[in-house]
């Protein structure tokens, strides 16, 4: 499994050179997430990753067909939801982040480097798959790098 840093190193070059701006234009719901509770992500091709809530971490659930649910650091989720509606524990949030990010495929490598799938440590610490045909993607200040899975990408994002 190779860490974060490895990834961002190997990864982002080929964000910076082909990968291009997107904006999610689904709106999510959210709720406080209770600090300890592990978190499964799913998506429609099986596990993304499993993550534990920390004080202040918000639980997001996307509303794509898999219904995938996610924690997000409260700064960071500042920074890319504005609230639309407020009634009850799950609250409606707008998308205001954008994403630089391009289809995993061998096209992005000159040499063997490529596979078929890749692991790699999640921002978070936790193991993440990266599949052939999956997104890889990075916020704009390149500080991280993540995988959407190809269907919840289709379904949330547009170009920017």
């Amino acid at each position: 499994m190779k860490s974060q840093e490895e990834v961002k190193a190997l990864l982002i070059p080929i964000l910076e050179k082909h990968g291009e701006c997107f904006q999610k234009f689904l709106c999510i719901k959210a709720k406080s997430a209770v600090p300890g509770e592990e978190v499964i992500t799913r998506t429609a091709d099986g596990v993304e990753t499993v993550n534990l809530a920390e004080q202040g971490d918000w639980l997001v659930e996307n509303q794509t067909k898999a219904k995938e649910r996610y924690l997000v650091p409260d700064k960071i989720f500042q920074d890319k939801y504005e609230l639309q509606e407020s009634n009850g524990e799950w609250k409606k949030f707008k998308p205001k982040g954008k994403i630089i990010g391009i289809v995993y495929d061998k096209s992005l490598f000159h040499n063997n480097d490529f596979q078929e799938e890749l692991v790699f440590e999640a921002p978070w610490g936790e193991k993440m798959r990266l599949r052939k045909g999956d997104y890889l993607v990075c916020p704009p200040d390149k500080t991280e790098v993540y995988r959407i899975a190809k269907k919840e990408f289709e379904e949330t994002y547009k170009p920017c």
